[in-house]
């Protein structure tokens, strides 16, 4: 209950391509936190991903787009509230009924969490600051958790069906569908994107593909410049 307020349900949708090593860390983190539907909408995996998961969530098959594998789950999903995660996070303690709890007042419209990078050096600190620095300007991306409410998600349509930057752009209509609520409470983020990518290539990439993309360049022709990480 948030103020007498009955919280509403919540569904969490986490889309995954080969994510063996990371999805049962993130499944049994949340499994036990009762009051959500767990999906995980697989885009074909070759690993035993979808086997994992089976033992955690109800799992669908979809076609390996991030943003299409969202608006599944999305359609499936039966909760008033949807979470998307990546399935290299793990929400911290709390996490999941705090966004419950803001998404008790109806004026919400969504929001997301506090993205803290892995890692525990100066890389992993710096990321992170970035990150808060970003979300005070609105700007946001799924790495942090985003949520909504399902009527907004409808509404808006749904992410984008792109190869990359459906997360950006969907933040940036639900800035204009209604209050958001940037949370404090930690979602912890694996550091292997750039651990893998190196960490000035990764910065550099994330630089030009969204000043790009903002310049008026397709995500489908900056999607080649974007290499999955796993």
């Amino acid at each position: 209950m948030a103020g007498g307020t009955p919280l509403p349900p919540l569904s969490i949708i986490i889309p995954t391509l080969d994510e063996e090593t990371t999805i049962e860390g993130l499944l049994s983190c949340i499994s036990g936190d009762g009051g959500h539907e767990l999906i995980v909408v697989d885009g074909g995996s070759a690993d035993r991903t979808m086997e994992i998961a089976a033992g955690y969530a109800r799992v669908i098959r979809s076609e390996a787009c991030r943003a299409v594998q969202m608006n599944e789950g999305a359609r499936a999903a039966s909760g008033e509230v949807l979470l998307f995660l990546h399935a290299d996070v793990l929400p911290g303690a709390g996490a999941l009924d705090a966004v419950r709890r803001a998404m008790a007042d109806p004026r919400v419209a969504g929001g997301n969490l506090d993205a803290q990078f892995e890692g525990g050096d100066l890389t992993a600190w710096a990321f992170t600051v970035i990150n808060r620095w970003r979300t005070r300007w609105g700007v946001f991306y799924g790495d942090s958790g985003i949520f909504c409410r399902r009527s907004v998600f409808e509404a808006l349509g749904g992410f984008r069906p792109w190869p990359i930057l459906e997360d950006f752009e969907m933040a940036r209509r639900l800035r204009k569908s209604g209050r958001l609520a940037m949370l404090r409470e930690p979602l912890h983020v694996s550091a292997r994107r750039w651990k893998k990518g190196g960490l000035f290539v990764t910065l550099w990439l994330w630089f030009w593909i969204q000043a790009l993309y903002l310049a008026g360049v397709s995500p489908q022709r900056l999607a080649k410049w974007y290499r999955a990480v796993r």
